[in-house]
């Protein structure tokens, strides 16, 4: 399994934006898949966004077109911009590595509200 830790998340008014960033800590990075994930009240955990070690992204269909995902993976880092936030982009937001088994990070709670 691989150590990540999420930071970045925040309170936000509607329509602004935040970063979030996950850091791991692996000798082994570039291959894994590395995404995030996201979990409000009382639903289940979703993704939000995956990134491949050749930069291929996917997107849930809830942030096309405002949030992007990318990775340095000289860094071992995966990044997290969201633009244009809604309330319902409220959620812990939880960085996810592929690896057998899943690796997880601890959550960052995002807060999007006036």
């Amino acid at each position: 399994q691989v150590q990540l830790v999420e930071s970045g998340g925040g309170l936000v008014q509607p329509g602004g934006s935040l970063r979030l960033s996950c850091a791991a800590s692996t000798s082994i990075f570039n291959p894994y898949v590395m995404g995030w994930y996201r979990q409000a009240p009382g639903k289940q955990r979703e993704l939000v966004a995956t990134a491949t070690g050749a930069g291929s992204t996917n997107y849930a269909d809830s942030v096309k077109g405002r949030f992007t995902i990318s990775r340095d993976n000289a860094k071992k880092m995966v990044y997290l911009q969201m633009n244009s936030l809604k309330p319902e982009d409220t959620a812990i937001y939880y960085c996810n590595a592929r690896t057998n088994p899943e690796s997880w990070g601890q959550g960052t709670q995002v807060t999007v509200s006036s």
